[in-house]
């Protein structure tokens, strides 16, 4: 694959994700974050809310809405500030970015592929499955760009 200015970016985000594995260590408690911090440190929704300068009520709607993954950042953030904490927003890839994008040219070389093998069959051309692989893997080193990856297959 013509190797863009994103392989050095893409593999030194992989080493950061690396450390941040299991990502299951930053699941939130069942009632959210704000909630579990809150009573650990015997606060109480009036506490917190007079702190970030709303009511109990609206304190108690906050950790609804943080518990069901619908509160928004700026919000979390100010309550964070109160709590004496910091928001830490991350994405992490389920598998490598590295593997995603050679997963993702494989599937397209793939495609490719299989439209030109059908032909080649059909006029007993075929190539042996060793033949095929070593055309998948020239194609992907020689015709596929990272910017196309992406787009629609």
């Amino acid at each position: 694959m013509n190797i863009g200015r994103k392989a050095i970016p893409r593999q030194r985000l992989d080493q950061r994700f690396t450390s941040m594995k299991p990502e299951s260590r930053y699941r939130p408690p069942p009632k959210g974050w704000v909630r579990a911090i809150r009573d650990a440190l015997g606060m109480s929704g009036a506490q917190l809310g007079r702190r970030i300068g709303v009511k109990a009520q609206s304190v108690a709607d906050i950790e609804k809405s943080e518990a069901s993954g619908t509160v928004q950042l700026n919000t979390l953030r100010r309550v964070a500030e109160a709590l004496d904490c910091v928001v830490v927003y991350a994405l992490i890839p389920k598998s490598s970015l590295e593997d995603m994008v050679q997963r993702r040219a494989r599937e397209l070389a793939c495609s490719e592929f299989i439209r030109i093998a059908h032909t080649m069959d059909l006029e007993a051309q075929g190539l042996s499955r060793e033949e095929r692989k070593e055309q998948i893997e020239t194609y992907i080193r020689d015709h596929l760009r990272e910017r196309d990856l992406w787009g629609e297959a």
